[in-house]
């Protein structure tokens, strides 16, 4: 390869890279951490209505967040990049960041981006979603590949103990028939999101109600 080629590629790379790294350089929807933890209890002391201070970026802490931007003239997204952190905390972004995994975040803002998209038996689209294609889609954005049907994917994954979920995971459940028959993404506080046939895509509660009555297991798909 002559030069001009590599220094071509090594910035295809270079730009790659970085768009990549700075997709996840801010606090949005989804994020756990001792950082969120920080963020909340700033927006508490300024009067803002986080809910629970509890490190998880969920719907009032977005909230929250929207309504700080509006007031401060920002742009009202809920997401807490490096303007809307140094108007929030008076510093500037930490560099380093704990506690994010950017492949859940991906995964993660997919599948409430779906939220409300109609059930569709065999459904693999934002058009509509079956449980299993609902799945296939979301973790196919974040660039893995998973088998098609629910009893598949449970056979494919990592099984890990009830104790030791996290956000991301798949739960599983028997319904019609002895085996998984239905799975979801797992979103952390006992929730997960899926594609109901009722409602859609939705979110709902793992271990209680209908749901806790046919959870059959967990499963990881990436450390």
């Amino acid at each position: 390869m002559n030069l001009k080629k590599l220094t071509t590629l090594f910035a295809a790379v270079t730009i790659s890279c970085f768009s990549f790294s700075t997709a996840f350089a801010d606090f949005a929807y989804g994020d756990r951490g001792e950082e969120i933890v920080e963020i909340q209890k700033q927006l508490a002391v300024l009067h803002y209505n986080v809910g629970t201070v509890d490190g998880v970026f969920g719907p009032a802490t977005e909230k929250a967040v929207k309504e700080f931007q509006a007031a401060k003239g920002l742009t009202v997204d809920g997401v807490v990049n490096d303007g809307t952190y140094r108007n929030l905390m008076n510093k500037e972004m930490p560099p380093d960041r704990y506690g994010n995994h950017a492949m859940t975040r991906t995964i993660l803002r997919t599948a409430y981006s779906m939220l409300g998209v109609p059930y569709m038996f065999g459904g693999m689209s934002p058009g509509g979603f079956d449980c299993s294609g609902f799945v296939c889609y979301v973790f196919r954005q974040a660039g893995i590949s998973l088998p098609r049907m629910a009893d598949t994917q449970y056979d494919a994954v990592t099984h890990v103990n009830t104790s030791s979920l996290r956000s991301g995971d798949l739960v599983f459940f028997q319904t019609y028939a002895p085996g998984a028959s239905h799975v979801g993404i797992y979103v952390g506080d006992g929730k997960f999101i899926h594609a109901s046939s009722s409602k859609g895509i939705t979110v709902s509660e793992v271990f209680t109600g209908y749901w806790g009555a046919r959870y059959l297991g967990a499963g990881r798909v990436y450390n």
